[in-house]
């Protein structure tokens, strides 16, 4: 999960770094020359797109058995305070972007979140990323 400033603009992209042998980048520059490829980013982001288009059901299957919300979810102070008056707590499991507004106390985020899985970005004020870190999972 990364963790972004709630001030902070956020990124579109994200890099990644991978380490191939030569043979491999010899036959993707090959494929990049003979105009298959842009340049090598864009056969290595064709290449990670197929391959979560080849795994997409066992994507589904995992997100619908641990309950993730794909995408973006953001949560105000109207939200959180909708829960604690219902004597709920929220177990807040996202597969894109969880946000909770700036609006958002430390004090009502430990009230209304029991736990917060995000697989992707976290944005949320300082203060409020160290009063849920005990309830926050990798």
């Amino acid at each position: 999960m990364k963790l972004i400033e709630s001030k902070s603009k956020l990124p579109e992209t994200e890099k990644v770094t991978v380490n191939l042998g030569l043979v491999d980048i010899a036959q993707m520059d090959l494929l990049v020359e003979e105009g298959f490829y842009t340049n090598r980013t864009d056969f290595v982001r064709t290449a990670i797109r197929n391959q979560l288009e080849r795994h997409n059901e066992e994507i589904r299957q995992t997100v619908v058995r641990k309950r993730f919300v794909v995408g973006l979810q953001r949560y105000g102070k109207a939200d959180l305070e909708r829960s604690v008056a219902a004597g709920e707590r929220l177990e807040i499991h996202v597969l894109g972007l969880a946000t909770i507004e700036d609006d958002v106390t430390p004090e009502l985020a430990r009230a209304a979140i029991a736990s917060l899985r995000v697989l992707g970005a976290f944005v949320a004020s300082s203060a409020v990323k160290a009063a849920l870190a005990d309830r926050t999972h990798l």
